[in-house]
């Protein structure tokens, strides 16, 4: 027997886009029970499949069988991120599939359009680990254009097509990503624009108290205060930047060298050999390439101006190599597991309490810590070489 409120937000996600089905391409008209459909048109599409293969939304014991796969293709593109960098020991994968009960619910339970968007991020992560930068920047605008959260991946994905191909280089790569936002909204455009624009990319959306994780010790009205909220995206900022600078960019070289076309820059070592070049795709490349992404996700999720509790599933995959990235001592490894669990039990509260609230963001602190003064991923030179083998990997790379 589910739960009853197990089916609020599926019956809400069917009602919005029956209107659809139905000819409605007004994007203010879509609605459910829980308000106006306030997510970009990739979520219309992906969930319209779903309602006309669960016969309009009723069948959803089908709909959590179907979500029940979307959970283990996660996994498979989780485990395959992973592999890449062996960074992080075997035994935490038990954790990881295991032991959160609230991840689970989000997948089959709940079944939220945020596990969705995750699975096509991480699909992304997979392209870009492989050199598949055109086809990961499309996959990474699919994955926007289900929820925007994806966007807090942007600022690490920007860095790394800066630093692989320059200011000119990554034009078209970003070209992808604006096109296909173009391509799929393009019905709900042709007839209202500013309601599409206003509906589904809208940053300025009020949370309710009731339901935030992560500020539950916050008085009502300082949580919903702009001022509260202008300081958090300023911190957001300020700890981008600071990472951009000082963790991710390490070359001695001023970062505005990223702007340049990466043969025109100066080697990032002096003993730069072909083979260290090849190496970029081993590794320590790709270990590199995880940490920007997912340290740009977590500054994100850190500074958010509240957190749901479907929202666990944003970063919850990442936390074990955010852990793990840095070198470890065997003594180390049971205050990280302990840690993954504090953060578990914060999640698993309902309603959130200002213990809860608080721990989360005290657990939150401690990784920061740990990735702002341990030993991150050494970056790799992407200066071509004169010589005919790294050339086919740029080829590869386009």
């Amino acid at each position: 027997r589910r739960p009853p409120d197990t089916e609020i937000d599926w019956k809400a996600y069917m009602q919005e886009v029956e209107g659809f089905a139905n000819g409605t391409l007004d994007y203010t008209q879509l609605k459910g029970d829980t308000g106006p459909l306030v997510y970009p048109a990739g979520f219309v599409y992906i969930f319209l499949g779903l309602y006309h293969a669960t016969g309009r939304g009723s069948d959803i014991r089908l709909a959590q069988y179907l979500f029940a796969g979307l959970y283990l293709l996660n996994l498979l593109l989780v485990f395959r991120i992973y592999c890449r960098t062996n960074k992080v020991p075997p035994y935490v994968f038990f954790f990881m599939c295991c032991a959160s009960y609230r991840i689970h619910s989000i997948f089959v339970l709940r079944l939220f359009n945020d596990p969705v968007a995750m699975v096509i991020l991480f699909f992304a992560i997979n392209l870009f680990l492989e050199e598949r930068w055109s086809w990961g920047c499309l996959l990474f605008s699919l994955a926007v254009s289900v929820k925007m959260n994806i966007l807090l991946f942007a600022p690490g994905l920007l860095y790394l097509l800066l630093q692989r191909f320059g200011l000119l280089g990554c034009i078209p790569k970003l070209c992808i990503c604006a096109l296909l936002q173009v391509v799929l909204g393009l019905p709900f455009l042709l007839v209202n624009p500013v309601g599409y624009l206003m509906r589904s990319f809208d940053l300025g959306r009020q949370f309710q108290f009731k339901w935030t994780v992560n500020w539950r010790f916050l008085p009502e009205d300082v949580f919903q205060n702009r001022v509260f909220h202008a300081a958090l995206l300023l911190a957001h900022l300020t700890g981008l930047g600071l990472f951009a600078l000082h963790r991710w960019h390490s070359s001695k070289e001023n970062i505005l060298t990223l702007l340049k076309d990466p043969a025109q820059r100066k080697p990032a070592s002096p003993h730069l050999t072909v083979n260290n070049i090849l190496w970029q795709g081993g590794q320590q490349g790709d270990s590199w390439i995880i940490f920007i992404l997912f340290s740009s996700n977590f500054l994100g999720v850190c500074c958010s101006r509240s957190l749901h509790y479907q929202f666990y599933v944003w970063y919850f995959h990442t936390l074990p190599y955010l852990l793990w990235c840095t070198p470890t001592t065997k003594l180390a490894h049971m205050p990280k597991v302990l840690l993954l669990g504090v953060i578990e039990l914060c999640w698993n509260t309902y309603p959130s309490t200002v213990c809860s609230s608080l721990s989360l963001h005290i657990c939150h602190g401690l990784i920061l810590l740990q990735l702002w003064y341990g030993t991150a991923p050494t970056p790799v030179s992407h200066t071509p070489p004169l010589n005919r083998k790294p050339t086919a990997i740029s080829k590869k790379a386009q």
